[in-house]
This record gives C-alpha cells, sequence and structure tokens, in this order.
C-alpha cells in the first residue's frame, strides 16, 4: 500500500484527487492539507511514501514543502503538481530534487502512473514524459533493450536530454560527477555515439 499526503489550498482539487486515488486498491491517501506547514507537521508524527504538492499555498508554499522534505525526511517521494507549463519553475523544481513534476491537467491515469515511478525509485521530471511513457511503455522498454541500457542509464539520458549538466545530475541522484561521467561513456559506447548532440537525437527517437 502507498501512503500518499496532499498538500493544495483548492478544496475542491483537493477532494477530486483525494477520490481519483482512492478507487487505487494500493494506494491510500492518509491526509489532505491546505497548506504545506501542516503537511509538514503530518510527516513528522506518521509515516508516509508519496507527498503530493501544489506550489502556490500559503503559509508554506511547495518549494517550502520540497526543501523540508529533502532535508528531513530524505526518503520520501515529491511529486510537485503545478498550473503552470514554465520552464523556471521546472528547473527550480529541479534543482530541489523534486521525484517528479507534472501538470494538473494531467489526465488521471499519468498521475497515478507517476506515483507508482516514484515510489519504485524513479524519476518522472519532464512534464512531456508521463503521457510518453504511460502510452508508448512498450516502445520504450523495447529500445532499452535493444541497446542494453539500464534504469539509471535511461534516467541519466532523460537529464541530459533536459538540458541538466553532469554536476547537477550526481546531486539529484545522489551520485559522485565521477560515476555519472562513467554512466555517459558507458552510455555513447552503448548507443555508438560520441556527442551531446546525437545523445540528445536519441533521447528524442526513445520517447524520453
Amino acid at each position: 500500500m502507498i501512503r500518499i499526503g496532499l498538500a493544495d489550498d483548492h478544496k475542491l482539487f483537493a477532494k477530486g484527487i483525494e477520490g481519483i486515488l482512492e478507487e487505487e486498491d494500493d494506494l491510500l491517501v492518509v491526509g489532505v492539507f491546505p497548506n504545506g506547514q501542516e503537511l509538514c507537521d503530518y510527516i513528522a508524527e506518521n509515516e508516509i511514501d508519496v507527498v503530493l504538492t501544489d506550489l502556490n499555498m500559503p503559509i508554506l508554499d511547495g518549494f517550502g514543502v520540497l526543501d523540508h522534505c529533502k532535508k528531513k525526511h530524505p526518503h520520501l517521494k515529491v511529486v510537485v503538481l503545478s498550473m503552470y507549463d514554465e520552464e523556471k519553475i521546472y528547473k527550480k523544481c529541479i534543482s530541489q530534487k523534486a521525484d517528479a513534476f507534472i501538470l494538473k491537467d494531467a489526465d488521471p491515469d499519468e498521475l497515478i502512473f507517476t506515483i507508482h515511478e516514484v515510489f519504485e525509485g524513479r524519476h518522472v521530471l519532464n512534464f512531456d514524459r508521463v503521457k510518453k511513457q504511460a502510452i508508448q511503455g512498450a516502445y520504450f522498454d523495447a529500445f532499452r533493450m535493444k541497446y542494453k541500457l539500464s534504469r539509471r542509464e535511461t534516467e541519466i539520458i532523460q537529464l541530459i536530454k533536459d538540458g541538466i549538466q553532469n554536476t547537477e545530475i550526481a546531486q539529484m541522484l545522489n551520485l559522485s560527477k565521477q560515476t555519472v561521467e562513467t554512466h555517459r561513456k558507458n552510455i555513447h559506447l552503448k548507443l555508438q555515439i560520441s556527442s551531446r548532440i546525437e545523445l540528445v537525437n536519441k533521447a528524442h527517437e526513445m520517447n524520453l
């Protein structure tokens, strides 16, 4: 059972999300909170697996929730729900180590898919990636197997495609910079490429 805490000051939206998630046998919404502070107070005293947080909230906003969770409860997975499809917001979420970023107008299946992904230790950091993975997952897995790419390698490919540098990737994935560079060398060998541009083109081909 995946235990979920939701912070959003829009009551109708929050109740709608709660209802969608409660229909899933393996998802349990343990609390719905009108601001980030109440969510953080709950986390301090109760067990939880995944946090869903809005960005714009009173008292403590979503960025505050991210900061608190990653410093005090690094095992928690944090999914950011945003109304804004903006690069600067997306990059700020990445810099604060969000596990996933999804738009509020996403289909329910995409949200459920994202929750399962982060619970299993994967990141969904490109808001275009969720739909592509949900719909074209079979094609993606076939491509990954063809080139014998590990999950970690495909994760790094996706982050490189998004313009993230090695140092930032290392911080986000809790790896050393040297380990990331080794992964990149292995990726280049497996894909038979020699440049970042070729890697980005392959990422598009893989629907990352």
